[in-house]
């Protein structure tokens, strides 16, 4: 489960380039925060912090605007597809209680059986879960899977309070005999008639 981090909002008054740019050399970040029909906020955040809060997907943030805290979620970040500085972030405002949608990221472990490769066709699931408790990331277990096994979207086990929301035939890992090794039989089984 996410952790929840803790950050602090400064009004912002002036906007446009020249004015995020001033913000960026200063060590803020522009930022929007949305939410439940009130007016956007424009504020400005600390760009180290964040940095580090964003690293982590469905970072869940406690963010204090002249006092005020509320629990914020990381909904967009633009960044310099150059330089990779942080240019702007979207964060939308949540309630305890509120479910949320998140892509969540799936984690293959074990080993499938000998001779065999999972193929991971799917990188995360799009998921409802409780905005307090996002999953970091979905299991999904291959341990002694044999040639042909499936598994898709529907089968894996979410953690309470999530659901899916993307479609459950979709396929999430394949396991496959690798091309080469199969030849690689049929040649040895002639070789031994």
């Amino acid at each position: 489960m996410s952790e929840t981090s803790q950050l602090v909002g400064h009004a912002r008054e002036s906007f446009g380039k020249g004015a995020a740019r001033k913000l960026r050399a200063a060590g803020q970040t522009p930022a929007v925060v949305y939410g439940h029909g009130s007016d956007p906020i424009h504020v400005s955040v600390d760009t180290h912090p964040l940095s580090l809060i964003i690293r982590h997907a469905n970072a869940l943030i406690e963010l204090d605007i002249a006092g005020k805290k509320q629990l914020v979620l990381v909904k967009d970040v633009q960044k310099d597809p150059v330089r990779q500085i942080i240019e702007h972030i979207d964060l939308i405002v949540i309630q305890q209680g509120e479910t949320v949608e998140v892509e969540v990221r799936v984690h293959v472990t074990g080993e499938s059986f000998s001779g065999t490769n999972a193929l991971q066709e799917l990188n995360s699931l799009h998921l409802s879960a409780p905005a307090a408790s996002i999953p970091d990331s979905v299991e999904v277990s291959v341990e002694g899977l044999e040639e042909g096994a499936q598994i898709h979207a529907g089968d894996i086990a979410l953690p309470e309070g999530a659901t899916l929301l993307g479609d459950p035939q979709q396929l999430v890992v394949n396991i496959v005999v690798p091309r080469g090794a199969a030849e690689d039989e049929d040649e040895t089984a002639e070789a031994a008639e």
